[in-house]
């Protein structure tokens, strides 16, 4: 092996080190995250990663494209970003030959459903810190009671009775309706409860689902979350929260479930 090769391998194994440790990314992200650096590090062969150019990175991606579809291919070139900003950061080198190379434009039909392997990929959360516990609690809950996005921000501590395997949701004309969840839910949902008081930051607050602040999660907050997720895990980041409350639907629908139960569940 050549000594620019292993200086190549050694700066993506030290990149991978900072996601595990620092950003305490998941198993699954750190393995989409090693795949498409391994076939970086394939392209290269005995080229120096720090000698790469704007040029020679959109060679490699103009060949990835020939073998992959769009969408993976913006998720290669989010991948190439971060780790070109992690080098430029702890200043191994002065250019960034990612600056002006820009993700694909992709069409923004959303799609109807996401699978079941996509929707179990998505809710694969490794809980580090109190905001994964956050994030997953408020995924699973969205996911398996088909709430809206503005019934799930607006949902108290007072609206959940898990002992009941319920939880109230005030849906649209202010009319309330009682929705079931599962155990695996109220699991994630007791998690994060215990994990909750560490969000307040000194506040009294009803809202269940907190921000950085220690206020209400809005609306956007958790478009964010979801957009962060869905980009860490390469799926589609333009899945909506509508997509899952269809997807929670379609699936109910393909298990058997009556189509006037899951309306009422939907409000």
């Amino acid at each position: 092996m050549v000594v620019s090769e292993m200086h190549n391998i050694n700066y993506i194994n030290e990149y991978i080190d900072y996601l595990k440790i620092d950003r305490k990314y998941s198993n699954n992200t750190i393995l989409s995250y090693s795949n498409d650096l391994n076939k970086f590090l394939q392209f290269l062969k005995e080229k120096n990663i720090l000698k790469e150019t704007k040029e020679d990175i959109h060679t490699f991606l103009v060949e990835e494209q020939n073998k992959k579809n769009i969408r993976s291919v913006a998720h290669t070139i989010t991948v190439l970003k971060n780790f070109y900003h992690f080098m430029e950061k702890n200043k191994y080198i002065n250019n960034n030959p990612m600056e002006y190379i820009e993700l694909p434009k992709l069409k923004k039909t959303l799609p109807n459903v996401l699978s079941l392997e996509e929707v179990n990929q998505l809710l694969d959360i490794e809980l580090n810190t109190k905001y994964d516990y956050r994030n997953k609690a408020m995924l699973e809950l969205l996911y398996s009671s088909g709430l809206r996005v503005s019934e799930l921000v607006n949902l108290t501590i007072y609206d959940l009775e898990l002992d009941e395997n319920i939880v109230r949701v005030l849906g649209k004309g202010g009319k309330e309706r009682i929705v079931p969840i599962n155990d695996y839910v109220i699991t994630s949902l007791n998690d994060y409860l215990k994990e909750r008081p560490k969000l307040l930051k000194n506040k009294t607050t009803q809202e269940l689902f907190l921000n950085r602040e220690g206020d209400s999660i809005s609306r956007e907050g958790f478009f964010k979350v979801l957009k962060k997720l869905l980009l860490e895990k390469g799926l589609n980041p333009n899945v909506s929260p509508h997509t899952l409350r269809h997807s929670f639907a379609t699936h109910l629908l393909e298990h058997g479930a009556d189509l006037r139960v899951i309306q009422e569940m939907l409000g």
